[in-house]
């Protein structure tokens, strides 16, 4: 009896030797058009290669004034994984028709909300920088079932002095004959330039910027007219600020004081260009806040 068992335990073994060892997942990108009450938009996406029930909660990834979806493929793949992660080109941006020339941060929330009823999914987690906050902010007010978790920065919380002062001089870079104006951004872009931000990932976003021209400065003025100290307090999910080292380091802290529930984590080793720069210290960040 004991040499069978001790038999049975070498074929045991050389089955197991023979099993495949797991594989790491496989991770789709892709890019697709979906349609919104604007038209079409474009969409750049990252999936699992299982695409079963046990995937986490979706994330859609929302850009700022002038950029791109294409802002956010530096984690595509990595947040991927284990989750579907849409990064759309808002409105007027990128490769999605324009929307209307006087369109609010409301109409621009309302837009990518036709987007995600397209997907019919349940819920779903949010991640906006700058105006993407903003717009991300509004999706969870007005779709308040279907947004669980919001994560933000780059929060625009001016005061009402800076918004006017602003709004008078809204950047459009390509509006001049001589192209000075498009030297003196690129030139703003470099001074703004956070640690470790590539040369090339400040290019391709200044070149979103001039694709995007007079879109984009309606979408920025559209921005600073958003009311952020009425409309925040709404938001009632959890939410997470990231409070990076840039020119939004002192609006972070006023952005956090409306949320009602609302965290606030300080990155000061980063600045503009956080995700080229360090995706994975994002990818982890995002990860810990969306599955807690």
């Amino acid at each position: 009896m004991e040499r069978q068992k001790r038999g049975l335990r070498v074929i045991q073994a050389k089955f197991r030797n023979r099993l495949p060892l797991p594989q790491p997942a496989v991770v789709h990108v892709r890019r697709s058009y979906a349609e919104s009450r604007f038209g079409q938009i474009h969409l750049s996406t990252a999936y699992p290669s299982g695409g079963g029930f046990d995937e986490r909660t979706p994330v859609i990834c929302l850009h700022h004034s002038g950029g791109s979806g294409r802002f956010f493929n530096p984690v595509l793949r990595e947040i991927g994984h284990d989750r579907s992660i849409y990064a759309p080109d808002l409105p007027g941006h990128g490769s999605s028709d324009p929307a209307s020339s006087k369109a609010t941060v409301a109409d621009l929330a309302a837009g990518i909300g036709d987007f995600v009823d397209s997907l019919r999914l349940r819920n779903v987690d949010l991640a906006g920088y700058q105006l993407g906050a903003l717009v991300a902010a509004e999706l969870a007010i007005s779709r308040p079932q279907l947004i669980r978790r919001v994560l933000l920065w780059g929060v625009p919380a001016y005061g009402v002095q800076e918004r006017a002062a602003l709004l008078q001089n809204v950047p459009s870079p390509g509006s001049r004959d001589d192209g000075s104006d498009v030297l003196e951004d690129w030139r703003r872009t470099l001074d703004r330039r956070g640690p470790g931000a590539p040369i090339g990932a400040l290019a391709d976003d200044f070149g979103d910027r001039l694709r995007a021209g007079s879109a984009g400065a309606r979408s920025f003025a559209a921005m600073l007219e958003y009311p952020v100290s009425e409309r925040l307090p709404l938001v009632k999910q959890s939410a997470l600020i990231l409070r990076l080292k840039d020119e939004y380091w002192e609006h972070s802290g006023r952005a956090r004081a409306s949320l009602p529930n609302g965290s606030m984590l300080d990155l000061p080793d980063y600045g503009q260009g956080f995700l080229s720069a360090a995706p994975q210290r994002f990818t982890s960040v995002a990860r810990e806040f969306f599955d807690r």
